[in-house]
């Protein structure tokens, strides 16, 4: 997994670039058109960007999406007819960015970031809005559509989204990026429960492996999910930007959530720490247990080997000199060296136990 995704310009190039290279893009873009009232919706699929000028001269709120990859040329259509700030749409190729508010000619403009989960690795794609008089633009560049559940409000009149004006819209799709994120913490925090068990019960190199991959995850997300509190806390305070003072009350909501993502967000990034310093205590304490077994094993055999060096030197026969070994005479005298030996390690096994040595 790559942990930076954005795509660059070559240094130098002209502000306002949109082509990065004549490559094929992965997934092709499609365009949705949502013109909607309190009383009739008109929903259009794959619709070409010269179909959408029309919708400058309804009443109606207009919502147009495209998913996909951004295709240049229609990004640049786009921006010929509503008037789309060139910078924002090279922007909006340059994938990655830094989430943030910009106003152009009194035209909104958002970049937010999607978490989610894929394959167990956490990812972000970048979602960019527009605000206009009375039309939102959504860019989204994976392949999953993340708007689907705003479609299914507008097209059931469930709720107020039909009866408020376009930043009220625009509020119901940050509110969904926003909210995105409590389900991959969920797994998030899920998986680090497990993997606390298993470093409890037996540690793992593949423990480790995921815990390392887990801390990455959580850099990556703190990266891409903390400057959406400034977002957020522009929206509800910059009297400048085009949303009504009442829709700038649910902004603040939105602002909860993401200050509860990042509560969480801390929270488990800790905890990911505090494991990996519970998988190296745990190996040092497997590593301590094996040694302390071993240093006991080697303590009980010294007097053995002492007893047994002594007794292998084999120093003649008494009558060869006083000071030669009576033991290798007796009769008994293997047996009773043997019992010496027996009851010199039980001894020691016995003062071990008792000191709590293992």
């Amino acid at each position: 997994m790559s942990f930076f995704t954005k795509r660059y310009h070559p240094p130098g190039t002209r502000p306002g670039t949109l082509r990065i290279s004549d490559k094929p893009y992965p997934t092709p873009p499609h365009i949705t058109l949502i013109d909607y009232s309190d009383t009739e919706l008109q929903e259009t699929q794959d619709t070409p960007p010269e179909a959408c000028r029309a919708a400058l001269d309804r009443p109606t709120t207009t919502w147009i999406h495209m998913q996909g990859d951004a295709d240049p040329d229609a990004l640049m259509e786009l921006g010929t007819i509503f008037g789309l700030h060139e910078l924002a749409l090279e922007d909006i190729v340059n994938s990655g960015q830094r989430p943030k508010t910009e106003l152009y000619d009194e035209q909104l403009f958002i970049i937010l970031s999607h978490p989610l989960m894929e394959d167990g690795y956490a990812e972000t794609e970048q979602v960019s809005l527009f605000l206009g008089d009375h039309v939102i633009f959504s860019f989204h560049g994976g392949a999953h559509d993340p708007f689907e559940p705003v479609r299914k409000r507008l097209r059931k009149h469930t709720g107020r989204l039909r009866t408020k004006g376009p930043d009220y819209l625009l509020y119901a799709l940050v509110d969904l990026v926003i909210d995105q994120s409590f389900p991959v913490l969920e797994r998030f925090g899920a998986e680090l429960e497990e993997l606390e068990g298993q470093l409890l019960a037996a540690p793992t190199r593949e423990t480790l492996r995921r815990l390392h991959e887990l801390k990455r995850d959580a850099l990556l997300l703190r990266r891409m999910l903390w400057p959406q509190r400034e977002v957020l806390n522009n929206l509800m305070r910059n009297e400048e930007y085009p949303i009504q003072e009442e829709i700038r009350l649910y902004f603040r909501d939105c602002y909860d959530h993401t200050i509860q993502i990042m509560d969480l967000l801390e929270t488990y990034r800790d905890m990911t720490t505090g494991l990996l310093d519970l998988y190296l205590s745990s190996v040092s304490n497997r590593l301590n247990e094996t040694m302390r077994v071993l240093t006991v094993i080697a303590t009980i055999f010294i007097p053995l080997t002492f007893i047994a060096g002594v007794y292998g030197m084999n120093f003649g026969n008494k009558s060869d000199s006083p000071w030669a070994m009576p033991e290798l005479n007796w009769y008994y005298g293997y047996p009773l060296i043997w019992g010496v030996m027996v009851a010199v390690g039980a001894g020691l096994l016995y003062l071990f136990k008792r000191k709590d040595w293992f």
